[in-house]
């Protein structure tokens, strides 16, 4: 469980591909405060750590989070976004976020707006997922308010911090981003569609 509120950028430094699986190492301010075996999100996929070396720690996805994630776009030098797991007892500064990502989304525009910047994302509004107005949304691992909800789409507006903070200051038009529409959302959706 995860809150969205992002820890560090962490860098791509090593990809292996072994079978269908992706070994991925991270350079990360945080690894010192890793340990085997623990989740942390990474743009919004939840990864278990499996090594750990100095500065650097290794993660590995399996097919099924291949498939459904932006992970392969990845390259050596790209920066993720991280988080580690909540502590039970902690604030939740930003919203229940589970670090599974629902889908692929596409960075559509990036605008700025005298300080912020809004950036609007498309999704496939076939697969059940759906925002709401001033209603949460999970960006490559970044809990956010939704600004803008259409039926296939979205707008976020992004304050400084943030930007300077996250990989948001590095994505373009046509970036692909992993999604993690809201929780109680995603159960009120799904109730509503078995009452149909």
């Amino acid at each position: 469980m995860f809150t969205g509120i992002i820890e560090d950028l962490g860098i791509i430094t090593k990809l292996d591909k072994e079978q269908d699986n992706l070994h991925i190492t991270v350079k990360s301010a945080i690894t010192n405060e890793l340990k085997i075996d623990q989740s942390v999100s990474h743009n919004g996929i939840c990864l278990t750590v499996v090594e750990i070396s100095e500065e650097h720690y290794s993660v590995t996805a399996i097919k099924e989070t291949i498939d459904k994630t932006n992970i392969s776009d990845l390259n050596i030098g790209d920066f993720v976004n991280l988080e580690r797991a909540m502590k039970l007892g902690d604030r939740l500064d930003g919203h229940i976020v589970q670090g599974h990502v629902d889908q692929i989304g596409t960075c559509e525009s990036i605008k700025e707006d005298n300080g912020s910047w809004i950036f609007t994302f498309s999704y496939d509004d076939t697969l059940g997922n759906v925002t709401i107005e001033k209603g949460s949304a999970t960006v490559n691992g970044v809990s956010l308010t939704v600004v803008n909800s259409q039926n296939n789409s979205f707008s976020v507006a992004i304050i400084p911090y943030t930007y300077e903070h996250t990989n948001f200051k590095h994505l373009k038009k046509g970036s692909k981003i992993n999604l993690e529409f809201d929780v109680l959302g995603k159960y009120i959706q799904k109730l509503y569609n078995n009452r149909l």
